[in-house]
């Protein structure tokens, strides 16, 4: 049996991500309970975002699967780090996926070694864990 977490754990996701349903359920295997948000419907600002991406390139932020980088309408290299922040309040879309708040440690994507240092468990790393693979049922990235 798993021991829950003392922390209190938030995971942002888009809802009706299939990844994040992946991500969420082996937590949920490992006895980790959070509490969902929807990280588009979420009023983010500059200084709150900021600090979700922490020691972060803006390509380590940057949601690899956002209809935008898809199409060729967003083009990273015109982007400083904080203009990036900038835009991702606007268009939450743009987002690495999850966001992740474990007491007061912020998280942006899912970081398996990492959760299982923060979290006290032993979670493996599934091959597709962190893809947004064409066969998920997702029209937005």
């Amino acid at each position: 049996m798993f021991k829950t977490t003392p922390y209190q754990v938030i995971f942002y996701e888009k809802t009706g991500c299939s990844g994040n349903a992946r991500q969420k359920a082996l937590l949920t295997e490992y006895g980790v309970t959070f509490d969902v948000r929807s990280l588009l419907d979420t009023s983010w600002d500059v200084p709150t975002l900021n600090s979700f991406f922490q020691g972060l390139t803006p390509k380590e932020m940057l949601n690899p699967f956002a209809p935008q980088l898809k199409d060729g309408s967003f083009k990273l290299e015109d982007y400083t780090k904080e203009s990036l922040i900038e835009k991702m309040v606007q268009e939450p879309i743009l987002i690495r996926r999850p966001l992740l708040q474990i007491g007061d440690v912020k998280l942006c994507g899912f970081d398996i070694p990492r959760l299982n240092l923060l979290l006290h468990v032993k979670m493996p790393t599934p091959q597709n864990i962190n893809a947004c693979l064409s066969s998920d049922a997702c029209n937005n990235a």
